[in-house]
């Protein structure tokens, strides 16, 4: 499947022969240069759009190799991933633009990023303006503060194409302190300096669940909104009020 559609393509290759007659009018023999389709399957390299050239960032891209191609988006980074960029600063000038260059681009690619350069000051309405936008059209919106960062993001795009997302999921850790750690600091104000503070304070976790008010009051860093936080997590039921109301649901769902 390829990024150009067939009636894009054709107009394209029009255009490209009306250039080629001009050229042999004026006596000129230099051929221009014929757009060929590109394929959304890429290899090693970045595509870039040729209307990127002269972008700040292209430089940056040290870390894959990348090539110019006919393609729809700016970037392309995989297969199916693609990326539109916008320069905050061109958007003031030019707010029609980039939705031009999302209805062109249409429902093709699964990944859709829309990478943003913020190179103004007054940058919250236009972000908010885009955010919405990008939700509505199913872009993620990937903001960068300068150049060499909105690089970084197109090549970790690519350097990650082929990798799974079990590899890039934290991994468990299967050692009671940090299960442990894992189960205090789900309470809300709870930090993983606090849940050491209690397990050293009252040896196991069963002692720190069974800590009165005034216990808890007298670890250093323990105000009354954390005690009052921790008290009320611990001391909630398992259960909603609903179902030990009516525990025979239990007993029907079982």
């Amino acid at each position: 499947m390829s990024d150009i559609d067939d009636e894009e393509f054709e107009q394209l290759g029009l255009t490209a022969l009306e250039q080629v007659e001009k050229t042999n009018t004026s006596g000129n023999q230099a051929q221009p240069i014929i757009p060929q389709k590109v394929s959304r399957v890429t290899t090693h390299a970045i595509l870039v759009n040729f209307r990127q050239k002269g972008n700040p960032l292209l430089p940056h891209v040290r870390n894959v190799p990348w090539e110019y191609a006919e393609i729809v988006p700016d970037f392309v980074m995989g297969n199916g991933i693609c990326s539109l960029f916008l320069s905050l600063k061109y958007h003031h000038l030019h707010p029609e633009y980039i939705y031009g260059r999302i209805s062109r681009l249409g429902k093709a690619y699964n990944l859709r990023i829309m990478l943003v350069l913020v190179d103004v000051d007054n940058h919250q309405a236009s972000i908010q303006e885009l955010v919405k936008t990008s939700i509505v059209n199913q872009f993620t919106l990937v903001l960068a503060w300068s150049s060499e960062e909105a690089a970084r993001y197109l090549e970790t795009y690519k350097a990650y194409e082929h990798v799974t997302p079990t590899s890039i999921m934290e991994k468990p850790s299967m050692d009671y302190l940090t299960q442990v750690q894992t189960c205090l600091t789900s309470v809300r104000g709870i930090n993983k300096s606090d849940s050491l503070t209690l397990l050293s304070q009252f040896g196991s976790l069963k002692g720190a669940l069974s800590a009165s008010r005034e216990e808890l009051e007298q670890l250093e860093g323990w105000g009354p909104t954390k005690v009052n936080r921790f008290l009320e997590a611990v001391q909630q039921p398992f259960m909603s009020r609903s179902v030990i109301k009516n525990p025979e649901s239990i007993s029907k769902e079982i």
